[in-house]
């Protein structure tokens, strides 16, 4: 997207995974730091996003970290953080983006999901399960948008 001229917003928990990019495109870049388990942060970061943007067209949401581990291996508390960052963090940020995209009239919202639910990844358990049990919520799509990328032919 930075390639083609487009401005872009990006939220990491680490900024400085992103130094290169802000070095090269930095005037297009638009970053922020942001971990989706701080759930009242999601709304204030996407607000000041639209503020200095004016309008927002795509969301891609790839939230979360990674968890390696049996089921019975990992802890609770990583349990919990895995659904919190990769469920509830997500659907917070959908919740936050929606109502200005419905005021501009368009936008998209892209969940990435994960190749562990599609397959078994030995280790990997609870991983997948976090990510891949996020989707759109009820009421946030076009009929048949989720075939037409899911379906024959897509990627």
């Amino acid at each position: 997207m930075l390639a083609t001229g487009d401005r872009v917003v990006g939220t990491l928990r680490d900024l400085s995974a992103a130094d290169d990019l802000k070095a090269q495109d930095g005037d297009r870049l638009w970053l922020a730091a942001l971990d989706l388990t701080h759930i009242g942060e999601i709304r204030q970061t996407v607000d000041v996003a639209w503020v200095a943007l004016g309008h927002i067209e795509v969301v891609v949401s790839n939230a979360g970290p990674g968890l390696r581990g049996a089921a019975e291996a990992v802890t609770d508390e990583q349990i919990r953080h895995q659904i919190e960052a990769k469920m509830n963090g997500s659907i917070q940020l959908v919740r936050s983006v929606l109502p200005h995209m419905r005021e501009q009239g368009h936008g998209r919202i892209l969940q990435v999901s994960g190749l562990g639910g599609q397959m078994t990844i030995p280790g990997s358990s609870l991983d997948p399960a976090t990510k891949c049990g996020r989707g759109p919520a009820p009421g946030t799509t076009r009929p048949g948008l989720l075939d037409r990328l899911r379906g024959p032919g897509a990627p």
